[in-house]
């Protein structure tokens, strides 16, 4: 097998981890119990595979890098990373508290505004709505909530 790069090594190391963490899944979404399965996988999304043909082995490095690029490991998932940067390392979102990252994910736009969002809670509006006998409130969102109550009622 000719030597691995940093890269591929780095790849290869994150699949190890989530087999060791039980987040690694196969197929259908079986979850994956064998050590060497587990190797078989990691050497497959690395791109390092001896058993597939160097265009295939391409193919898969630039498949696992989107998916790395866009977030969708579940290691990434678990440890609240956004994508991984320009240069390799992993920059959490700002929603996060990453201080490096380049720009919000919509995800950490939308966590970081909730999280800034002052006011009453869905609960605490619902009781207002009961007490107000608001008919429909059951079906209201929060928003939908604080609208029916009127603006002072989400400052309270």
């Amino acid at each position: 097998m000719a030597q691995t790069t940093p890269r591929q090594r780095k790849i290869m190391g994150r699949v190890m981890h989530e087999f060791e963490h039980g987040e690694l899944k196969s197929g259908r979404g079986g979850k994956v119990t064998s050590r060497g399965q587990a190797i078989a996988i990691a050497l497959r999304e690395a791109g390092a595979s001896k058993y597939e043909s160097t265009k295939e082995n391409e193919r898969s490095l630039a498949r696992t890098e989107r998916k790395e690029a866009r977030g969708e490991t579940y290691q990434q998932e678990a440890e609240g990373k956004s994508h991984v940067g320009a240069k390799g390392r992993r920059e959490s979102s700002r929603a996060m508290g990453g201080s490096n990252a380049s720009h919000l994910t919509k995800h950490g736009a939308h966590a970081a505004r909730a999280r800034t969002r002052k006011g009453l809670t869905y609960d605490e509006l619902y009781a207002r709505a009961k007490r107000a006998h608001i008919e429909g409130r059951s079906k209201m969102s929060k928003q939908q909530l604080e609208n029916a109550l009127g603006p002072r009622s989400a400052m309270l």
